[in-house]
């Protein structure tokens, strides 16, 4: 088990929701050069993008002094490069100009000195902030092919679209709702849960009033409406090949439904004192799929893998003391991560569930979302001390496993070579047979 430390910087709002954004799917290329010299070597490439993280969060309604809004923040380069561990770094002071003079509900652009990773060493990046009004939003759900971002407010879903001209990179993005569409989840309420499916042709949202609805993306017609008023809906996922979609509510079994049939196919039973609370899909190397399951039991958070052909667990692991806040598959499927209310971070192998990172209080209050980025290097964390925070995990293996026999067999391979080039030297520091037997006869 490793642990590895790193500070975390404010943004000066408390952040509920973040997400890695689709960089591929969401800039525009540059256009080719015009009446470029035939003779003239051709030029390299530009570098691409620094991965971008999309924050949300504020301090509510009211008169709180702290604003709502989203913000988009960039990779540092030299972070980037070397998937190093981290923080966010976005101040309110970085803001270019006073910020009561910023119209509400409009999109900036702020300068930043640094962002996560190493000390700052390169030019400033830019990066967005939309103003959300009075209204905090608490949940999103970024489309995985860049049709925009889904919010959910207190009372109810707005779509946010992104914009960005030709040719001019990521300092050009714009972020700006979209009144007309989502009319059927303005007026929803609290959603607690929101998900795209992998390749964005279904969305799922989840009420604190227990309504799930899930749609097709983007004509929005329906597929399926459960409403139990009696429960709360915790979190909901897709598995990779949109056919289930597992629902995890306040009380009562984990739902799994089969979104082609629109049908209930497993209802997944708790063991006695157990709560269940996050719920994951990841896939498997023969190309089936594996659902965890975060739950606390008495004093202990657990995770339990279920199996997606008979619905039987699988395995089951108390891994902490402290109550879970969040979980996270990579996209390898090689790691699990979950964030405790205490602010811990806790990375495991996802075949045997073996703790590999531990970060204590990596944040001061309760993680709000864990996501990793897209090579599985990296794992943004958030909380509601306004804590952004970027660890590296890129050194783990996959499956489950380490760096730690690695090294073990590194090391004995040293002490071998060292002993066969000094091997008389460290003979000749043994005692002789003659010797030990005088001593053992006196």
């Amino acid at each position: 088990m490793a642990s590895r430390g790193g500070g975390s910087q404010s943004y000066g709002f408390p952040i509920y929701c973040a997400a890695w954004l689709p960089l591929a799917h969401i800039l525009k290329p540059d256009p080719p050069a015009a009446d470029a010299d035939a003779d003239a070597s051709p030029s390299s490439p530009p570098p691409p993008p620094p991965p971008m993280a999309l924050l949300g969060g504020g301090g509510g309604e009211g008169r709180s002094g702290v604003p709502n809004k989203l913000v988009v923040a960039a990779l540092s380069p030299a972070a980037a490069g070397a998937a190093g561990e981290g923080a966010v770094a976005l101040s309110p002071e970085t803001v270019s100009y006073p910020p009561s003079q910023i119209p509400l509900g409009s999109t900036l652009r702020v300068m930043i000195p640094c962002l996560f990773g190493p000390p700052c060493g390169v030019s400033p990046w830019q990066v967005l902030e939309v103003r959300t009004k009075e209204e905090v939003p608490y949940r999103m759900a970024v489309h995985p092919r860049g049709d925009g971002v889904l919010c959910a407010f207190p009372n109810g879903c707005r779509l946010y679209r992104w914009e960005s001209q030709e040719g001019e990179g990521p300092h050009n993005l714009a972020l700006e709702p979209d009144q007309d569409a989502l009319a059927e989840l303005k007026d929803v309420g609290s959603q607690l849960a929101a998900a795209f499916s992998g390749e964005g042709s279904v969305l799922a949202i989840g009420g604190e009033d227990g309504h799930l609805r899930v749609f097709k993306w983007p004509a929005m017609g329906p597929i399926l409406t459960e409403n139990d008023a009696k429960t709360s809906i915790k979190d909901l996922t897709f598995s990779s090949d949109e056919k289930f979609l597992a629902v995890n509510r306040s009380s009562g079994p984990c739902k799994v439904w089969d979104l082609q049939s629109s049908e209930v196919v497993a209802n997944l039973p708790k063991e006695a004192g157990e709560i269940f609370g996050f719920c994951r899909f990841s896939n498997k190397t023969d190309n089936s799929h594996i659902l965890f399951i975060t739950a606390m039991q008495g004093d202990y958070g657990k995770i339990i893998s279920w199996n997606t052909t008979s619905w039987t667990r699988t395995g089951s692991k108390k891994i902490t003391r402290e109550a879970i806040s969040a979980l996270a598959v990579s996209p390898n499927a090689a790691l699990l991560a979950i964030g405790t209310i205490e602010g811990s971070i806790i990375v495991l192998g996802s075949k045997d569930m073996r703790t590999l990172v531990t970060v204590k209080r990596a944040h001061l209050g309760i993680v709000t979302t864990l996501a990793f980025s897209q090579d599985s290097r990296t794992l943004l964390s958030t909380s509601f001390d306004s804590t952004a925070r970027v660890t590296s995990v890129g050194s783990l293996k996959s499956n489950g496993t380490s760096i730690w026999p690695v090294l073990l067999v590194i090391i004995l391979a040293v002490l071998v070579y060292y002993y066969m080039q000094h091997k008389d030297d460290i003979l000749s520091m043994l005692p002789h047979k003659e010797d030990i037997l005088a001593m053992l006869r006196r």
